[in-house]
Order: structure tokens, then C-alpha cells, then sequence
């Protein structure tokens, strides 16, 4: 018994509580005359409170904090003494605008990150459980990329990397963070690797990043307008490979 797919990011958005009250309404009263979707939204539920304990927070290490306090110390002492007028006024501004933008610089991709991770772990957690990993399976990316068409407003790149030791799978629409997003799914092995692609939007990470959450590897980086996101059970330098492989591929 599987779940409906045009249902799926209904039932994600069900699941995470980001639908609005006639949406829920709507697929609740679906769900009481679909077997398979009522099985599908348990399974997310389930997945949702498995991993729902892992907290998104992001501290401020306290390292950086003490010297931000540093900084400001000095600002309300020897600026007053050493200049006069507006120019120690100008000066304990100055100072105070370098710890906060110190602070924006460490700590913004940090706290993003963080929350970040956890949904697109979820996100590839569900697909597993589910039973949606791809909505259109096939090796070829020229069936792929046009699939998307009309379904989401930008053209993702899909590319071939069985010859990398990554054949293509296929792909489907996911729900992250109220906004549909495709992912482009891969195999290494008997592991599969989702890779989400969504379009860049404030803060560029100028070199991607390894990560690792809740026995998850996950590579980030952003490249020519999109930020992209994979997650596997593989080793963090074999997702690696994978970013490198896919990078210079679309790069051609």
C-alpha cells in the first residue's frame, strides 16, 4: 500500500506543521478514506520524532564570546581617555560595529546550518521509509531534468556520474521548509545519495562544507546561483568525491 504522490508534500507539510487550516483540513479528511497515505503519514510521524530530539540551536563558542566582550571592554574605557569629542564617540562606534560584525560572520552560517541539517537529513530519511524516493526513476538525465519542468519555477542540474562510481536513480519533488524542492537522487553502491537543490539566497558559502548529523554525512556548497545540499550513510570523503564529480560535471 503506497501513499498517493501528488499527496506526498501535503502529507510533509502535514507532518511538520507548516500547512495552513484548509490545506490541513483537506488532506486530513483525505487521509481518513486512503489507507496509503494514512500509512505514509504515520511512517513521517515516526521519522519525525526519531529525529526531532536533535536540537537546531547553534551556541556561540565560548571562545569567540569572550572575545567579543574583550572588545567591547575596550571600547567604553580607552576610547574615552585617548580621544575627545566626537572622535572617541566615533571610535567606540567603530569598535562596537567590528565585535557585531564579527559575531554575524562566525555565528550566521553556524545557526543556519544547523537548522538546515536537520531538515534535509529528515527529508532524506522519509524518502528511505516512505517509500518516495523518486517520483521518476530512470538513469538518464535527459528524462530527469525536463520532469521538472512546470513543477518548480528553476531548472536544476541533472547529470550523469555512473562513470564516477554515482549512477543516477532518478529524482522528485520533496517538501523543506514550506517550499517545494527537487532532489536529484544517486546510488553509490547500496547507498543512495540525496542531493537537494534549491536557488541561493542570502548568505554564500564561498567553499563547501562537510558535515556530519545524526550518523549522516551531509556536503553543502553553493554554486552558480544554487545552494546545494547531499546527504548519505557513506563517509563524509566519499560524499566528497561525489560533490567533486558532480561539480565538474556541470561545470563542462
Amino acid at each position: 500500500m503506497t501513499a498517493c504522490p501528488e499527496r506526498l508534500p501535503m502529507l510533509h507539510g502535514l507532518t511538520d506543521g507548516e500547512l495552513d487550516a484548509a490545506n490541513s483540513l483537506a488532506i486530513e479528511a483525505h487521509i481518513k478514506g486512503c489507507r496509503g497515505c494514512a500509512e505514509a503519514l504515520r511512517e513521517l510521524e515516526a521519522v519525525r520524532a526519531a529525529i526531532g530530539g536533535a536540537s537546531a540551536r547553534y551556541r556561540t563558542p565560548g571562545a569567540l564570546r569572550d572575545r567579543v566582550d574583550t572588545i567591547l571592554e575596550a571600547a567604553t574605557e580607552r576610547p574615552a581617555r585617548r580621544f575627545g569629542g566626537n572622535v572617541g564617540r566615533y571610535a567606540t562606534g567603530a569598535i562596537f560595529a567590528l565585535a557585531a560584525s564579527l559575531l554575524l560572520v562566525v555565528a550566521t552560517p553556524q545557526m543556519m546550518a544547523s537548522g538546515d541539517q536537520d531538515q534535509f537529513v529528515s527529508s532524506h530519511v522519509r524518502s528511505l521509509l516512505a517509500n518516495h524516493l523518486v517520483d521518476v526513476q530512470t538513469s538518464n538525465r535527459h528524462v530527469v531534468k525536463p520532469w521538472f519542468n512546470g513543477r518548480i519555477d528553476f531548472a536544476p542540474p541533472v547529470v550523469e556520474l555512473a562513470d564516477r562510481g554515482f549512477p543516477l536513480v532518478g529524482g522528485r519533488l520533496d517538501y523543506i521548509d514550506g517550499q517545494v524542492v527537487p532532489a536529484i537522487v544517486y546510488r553509490r553502491r547500496l547507498h543512495m545519495i540525496n542531493l537537494f537543490v534549491r536557488p541561493a539566497a542570502g548568505i554564500v558559502l564561498p567553499v563547501a562544507r562537510t558535515m556530519h548529523h545524526d550518523g549522516y554525512s551531509i556536503v553543502h556548497w553553493c554554486a552558480a546561483g544554487f545552494d546545494y545540499w547531499a546527504v548519505s550513510d557513506i563517509d563524509g570523503a566519499e560524499l566528497e568525491q561525489f560533490r567533486q564529480a558532480f561539480a565538474a560535471r556541470v561545470a563542462k
